[in-house]
């Protein structure tokens, strides 16, 4: 094996610096598969991990079916066997070229691998046997043309000589290699009579080592007198044709001359030594020598053909008329693009010029017809830059963002400058790798939502939603609480979040009355590296729940002592006996109360205010009406469902103080009798079903509970109006209550007579009555009240009427309802 090596470099700029070299290698055809080619690490001065880390492969044409790369070994093998004649025919020198690519960085390097020729082909005639009619009239010396034997290989391994046996008749001419013609020459003179017919054999040898050969027969029938030859007018026609011509194009008219006259000089032309597939491209007319374009040319498989019109007359004589045809190019073959090594993804950051792909371009077309320019699509950022002739880059032309365009459609359009011009394209598609450049943006500035208190702890309230323009991870957003305090207590005691989908969840059970809204801020977090995040502000408002039933403020339900409101008989229509004061500590339409009359004593005397809980007389008072009076007003709020509270108040109808004190005694112990009767019947039920004990108990338990009730309601904290509160204002504001209520005492010289005058504007007057408060009475009764001077100024009179008076009395004003109320305590 003969092997020569030739290393050539070129270094230029070409997305940083990339190395272009060349390389040359020769290698016999038919090798075995494996055989080695060259060295090619060694000779081009590359280290084995450079050619594994650089992806290095193969490139272009079918070269790469042929020779293999080992980046084991560095090494160029043979991958295929390779067969001279059928890659390149009779094209000398024959040479495989092709590329070696590496990538990261991209370098380019040339390879030529030429194959050398052995002699693996015998010399072939196209015909085994050849025919001739030859007259016997043949002069000695007369030349008759043979086939040429065709030999694929070249060089020596080439035809080089031909033989004659059998015969002593005919010799051949000395060959010489590339002569035009084999031919045979008449030795003796023919004899028909003699001999009729001759057989020959032709013999084709080969110079190669071993010698090959083929052979022909050569059949020769004698005729009778002809012994002219038909003798080409030109030796030599030369044409020229366009390879994109048409069927039955006329190429050139061979003609021949036979000074023979008759039958004998009729001379028939034919195709004669041509080679393989040159008869399905052309013709020649066998009577006048036209030759005709039959088939489809191609000036990139060949550009000339050499054609042998061969001029014959009917006594076998002949001669060859050699026709040269030259192809002429046209702009048939559009550029052929090949995509070299290209990114199918590119980060959104990358900086302008950053090579994307490189791009081989390849037209058969020779001169203009087949220089190429690339253009890219317009309107994205990138471009096409040239770094040889048949080597392009795509690269970046301005700043990538991928919220923008995520993927682009990259058209490279190449075209070649023939008139009309011929152009070739191909897509790229690239994708935009994303970057963590954007942060996490909530659809709003700030958030409210709204709970009802009473809520059960986990309740989802509502879900606060930000967007990330970023891809993938970079977008995956996580939510957290900013750490924060509210009244002192951490934030994740009150709401937590959702970290995946952003919900906030109730952290614990609010209370309208204890808590009416708070804040906190949520933050959004991508998942990026490093990541980004921002926050929105969030505020919660606890909505009001019906979840408190009314309190009634006045009259006070007390244990012991017996309230009562005390109404003149003498009260008109419309006359004020009291308001019925109720709160309720819940807000909106759950705190608005309205007041009905449950039972009463005498429903046609009072009614009650719906909105005020103003008791007021519906009729003039009478002395048949009782004096003692029994009022449930209901208080009900406007809830739903709504929750209520009812009140016992107790009316004293009557004009003095006696008569009231009286009458309430009694109602006293009717109520002490009617206690007792009560307490026998259960503590004989009780010895009877063997539970008094028990009973006792609970009558206990229950009396103790309402004493305790009893003094809740007094020291209460509850954000109610205390018991008798300053400066009262109606919670309607109707101002039913505007006026101011004045009361007076007067005593005279006889305190049997003595009594309360009431003001016109129906004062409001509260006794307490106690059942000791007959003993009370009596003392007052008994109580002596001399004036020293009867004349003395009124002042002095009602100072000590008032005096004496407040032994007995205690007044205690409201200023609330705008009136004063007189209340009768125990002495």
């Amino acid at each position: 094996m003969r092997r020569q090596i030739a290393l050539v470099f070129l270094m230029w700029n070409f997305s940083g610096n990339l190395v272009l070299g060349q390389v040359s290698y020769s290698v016999p055809e038919e090798m075995e598969k494996g055989s080695l080619v060259g060295n090619i690490a060694q000779d081009l001065g590359l280290d084995f991990k450079r050619l594994k880390s650089g992806k290095a492969r193969i490139y272009t044409g079918d070269s790469s079916e042929y020779i293999e790369l080992n980046k084991e070994r560095g090494i160029l093998v043979i991958k295929n066997t390779i067969d001279r004649e059928a890659l390149c025919r009779q094209t000398t020198p024959c040479a495989l070229d092709f590329q070696i690519i590496l990538e990261n960085p991209m370098e380019l390097y040339s390879v030529k691998v030429e194959i050398i020729d052995i002699n693996d082909n015998a010399p072939v005639f196209k015909n085994k046997i050849m025919k001739f009619d030859i007259s016997e009239m043949a002069l000695i010396g007369a030349k008759f043309v043979l086939e040429n034997a065709i030999d694929d290989d070249v060089g020596v391994n080439g035809l080089q000589s031909y033989s004659l046996r059998t015969s002593d008749t005919f010799v051949l001419n000395p060959y010489r290699k590339g002569s035009r013609n084999v031919e045979m020459v008449l030795k003796k003179p023919l004899d028909r009579e003699n001999q009729e017919s001759l057989f020959l054999v032709l013999t084709a040898v080969d110079g190669g080592e071993p010698q090959l050969s083929g052979t022909m027969q050569i059949h020769v029938t004698v005729l009778d007198v002809n012994d002219n030859a038909p003798v080409c007018t030109q030796a030599e026609y030369k044409t020229s044709v366009k390879e994109n011509a048409t069927k039955g194009t006329v190429l050139t008219t061979v003609s021949a001359s036979d000074a023979d006259q008759g039958s004998h000089g009729t001379v028939h032309y034919s195709l004669a030594n041509i080679a393989e597939g040159t008869l399905e491209l052309f013709n020649v007319d066998e009577t006048d020598g036209t030759v005709k374009l039959i088939g489809s040319l191609d000036y990139e498989k060949l550009k000339h053909y050499e054609l042998h019109v061969q001029a014959r007359d009917e006594g076998g004589h002949s001669d060859v008329c050699k026709v040269i045809i030259e192809v002429i190019d046209t702009n048939d073959n559009p550029p052929t693009i090949d995509i070299m090594s290209k990114s199918t993804t590119i980060s959104e950051n990358v900086k302008p010029g950053t090579v994307v792909a490189m791009i081989n371009i390849q037209d058969l077309d020779a001169n203009e017809n087949g220089k190429v320019k690339c253009l890219s699509n317009e309107n994205i950022p990138f471009t096409m830059t040239s770094s040889s002739n048949n080597f392009f880059r795509l690269v970046t032309d301005g700043e990538l963002d991928r919220e923008i365009d995520s993927e682009y459609s990259v058209i490279v359009t190449c075209s070649d400058n023939g008139v009309p011009s011929l152009s070739s394209s191909v897509t790229l598609s690239l994708q935009i790798a994303d970057v963590n450049d954007n942060i996490p943006s909530f659809e709003r500035s700030s958030y409210e939502a709204y709970i009802t208190e009473n809520n059960t702890p986990g309740l989802s309230i509502f879900t606060v939603n930000a967007k990330d323009a970023d891809w993938k991870q970079n977008a995956h957003i996580s939510y957290m609480l900013e750490d924060s305090l509210i009244n002192g207590v951490p934030v994740s005691s009150y709401v937590s979040v959702s970290a995946d989908s952003g919900v906030i969840h109730a952290g614990r059970s609010f209370d309208y009355e204890q808590i009416k809204d708070f804040q906190f801020r949520v933050k959004a977090q991508d998942g990026g590296s490093p990541p980004l995040s921002s926050n929105v502000s969030v505020k919660i408002l606890i909505q009001d729940q019906n979840d408190n039933a009314p309190q009634v403020l006045y009259p006070v339900q007390t244990g012991g002592s017996l309230v009562a409101e005390m109404v003149p008989r003498s009260a008109d229509v419309g006359y004020l006996v009291t308001k019925v004061v109720a709160v309720d500590v819940d807000s909106g339409q759950n705190a608005w109360l309205s007041y009905k009359l449950q039972k009463a004593t005498d429903r046609a005397l009072f009614e009650v205010g719906l909105q005020n809980g103003e008791i007021r007389t519906i009729r003039q008072v009478t002395d048949k009406d009782a004096v003692k009076q029994r009022l449930t007003v209901i208080v009900e709020d406007n809830g739903q469902p709504s929750r209520s509270a009812t009140v016992v108040v107790n009316v004293a109808v009557a004009d003095s103080f006696p008569e009231v004190l009286s009458e309430f005694t009694d109602f006293t112990h009717d109520k002490e009798y009617n206690d007792n009767l009560t307490f026998y019947l259960v503590l004989a039920l009780a010895v009877v079903s063997i539970l008094f004990i028990t009973c006792l108990v609970v009558i206990i338990s229950v009396k103790i509970y309402r004493w305790r009730q009893s003094r809740i309601l007094y020291h209460s904290n509850l954000p109610v109006i205390p018991y008798y509160p300053p400066r009262y204002s109606d919670t309607l504001g109707t101002g039913t209550l505007q006026h101011v209520y004045n009361y007076e005492v007067c005593r005279t010289t006889d305190s049997r007579k003595s009594d309360c005058k009431f003001g016109r504007a129906g004062s409001q007057n509260v006794l307490i009555m106690d059942p000791s408060s007959t003993g009370t009475m009596q003392r007052i009764q008994s109580e002596k009240s001399i004036l020293d001077e009867p004349d003395s100024p009124l002042e002095e009179n009602a100072k000590r009427n008032n005096e004496a008076a407040s032994s007995v009395f205690h007044f205690n004003p409201l200023p609330r309802f705008g009136a004063r109320t007189g209340q009768l305590l125990n002495s």
